[in-house]
């Protein structure tokens, strides 16, 4: 099945201002394995805000095609590659599509694996730069860095994949909190996710903020920094869940962890400071807080089996459910966010959603708690940014 980390995997890495996902950056553009898609998808922006006009909205629609090409996509729907010639005299590429006047704006896909940048009041700041490998490569927005260009313009993103298996998108929260929006998918199925209610942005920020040690994620009202991001910005706590990690750990001294991959159960304990799997799992060493926060380091994510075991591992810390639940993955929502130690970030947001589904992580998907709809035979999509 697609995921979040699937399709990301065919963005370069090396094109982002700050790496996704807390991945490494790498100076060579990754194989995306997309299969170009039969048609092109319409899509329908609507603007729900209540706080913003059409015309201080725009989007920007950017990612890889299906050479693995760094492209921006034009308002009559046209893939194109970018160039350093794309560059303005003030250095940045100007990608924008306006949205109309008044009224919704319907736009239209191409296949391609990417993001729906939309900036509610100012201009992001794409840049070309050259790769590792000497290739045009788009340089994306970090806004929740002090110091980037686009730190200041209010914005959000949507995430998706168009080929030949369908559509798979998301809404995200993984790297910061600004704009509420929700996707409705249609297709084989009728698919809705990502709704906040009325009111839920001021709740959002007033929540997290409320909660010690989360008191500094707040950039203005511009957005909430995830806790991760905000650790390397000297906000959070670096050793914000080692007393949760030592509780873990102590208990899988003394008995045993099952993970259920799908394709094979795998057990382990800890010995010495590494949790021990067997099969070809492997073993983890001792996650730090920035490791559990981006899922990464100690539990970055591989190859099957170890990959889905990491991601596994990765969520349950996120959600404090791997001392109460030793047959994982925990599928029970019940279970998540019990301790005084745990991702609060995610917990806000999963509580301020209509369908409980938020990506406040990277392995927010574990146990299908992430905003992500699929299908195989898409229609139209229309994304929606909703009530403030």
């Amino acid at each position: 099945m697609f995921n979040r980390r699937s399709f990301l995997g065919g963005l370069s890495t090396a094109a982002l201002a700050v790496p996704a996902l807390g991945a490494a950056a790498s100076a060579t553009p990754r194989s995306s394995g997309l299969r170009p898609a039969a048609a092109s998808l319409p899509l329908t922006v609507v603007n729900n805000t209540g706080d913003f006009a059409n015309t201080s909205i725009t989007l920007y629609i950017v990612g890889v095609n299906s050479a693995n090409q760094q492209c921006h996509v034009t308002a009559d729907g046209e893939l194109v590659p970018v160039s350093m010639s794309d560059n303005g005299s003030d250095g940045y590429a100007h990608y924008g599509i306006p949205l109309n006047s008044n009224g919704n704006t319907n736009l239209s896909i191409p296949p391609m694996s990417g993001r729906i940048y939309f900036a509610l009041d100012g201009e992001l700041k794409f840049k070309v730069v050259e790769s590792g490998t000497g290739e045009p490569a788009l340089q994306y927005p970090a806004g929740w860095v002090p110091s980037d260009a686009s730190n200041g313009v209010l914005h959000d993103t949507f995430e998706f994949t168009l080929n030949d298996r369908g559509m798979h998108c998301n809404t995200t929260m993984v790297d910061m909190f600004s704009v509420p929006s929700a996707i409705h998918l249609v297709g084989a199925r009728d698919q809705t996710t990502g709704t906040i209610p009325s009111g839920g942005r001021q709740r959002i920020f007033s929540e997290i903020t409320s909660v010690p040690g989360f008191e500094n994620l707040q950039q203005g009202d511009r957005r909430i920094v995830a806790p991760g991001h905000a650790l390397d910005l000297g906000n959070f706590s670096e050793t914000y869940f080692d007393s949760y990690v030592d509780r873990v750990w102590e208990q899988y001294r003394s008995t045993s962890m099952s993970v259920d991959i799908g394709t094979g159960v795998y057990t382990g304990s800890v010995s010495g400071d590494k949790f021990v799997f067997d099969g070809d799992v492997g073993e983890f060493g001792r996650p730090s807080t920035r490791d559990v926060l981006f899922c990464d380091g100690a539990l970055a994510a591989g190859a099957s089996p170890r990959g889905p075991v990491a991601a596994i591992l990765g969520a349950g810390l996120n959600r404090s459910a791997l001392h109460n639940v030793t047959d994982q993955p925990a599928s029970n929502a019940g279970d998540f966010y019990g301790t005084d130690i745990t991702n609060h970030y995610a917990k806000v947001m999963h509580a301020n959603t209509v369908d409980g589904k938020a990506y406040g992580f990277a392995f927010d998907d574990v146990a299908g708690f992430a905003p992500y709809v699929e299908d195989t035979a898409p229609t139209s999509v229309t994304l929606t940014l909703t009530p403030w």
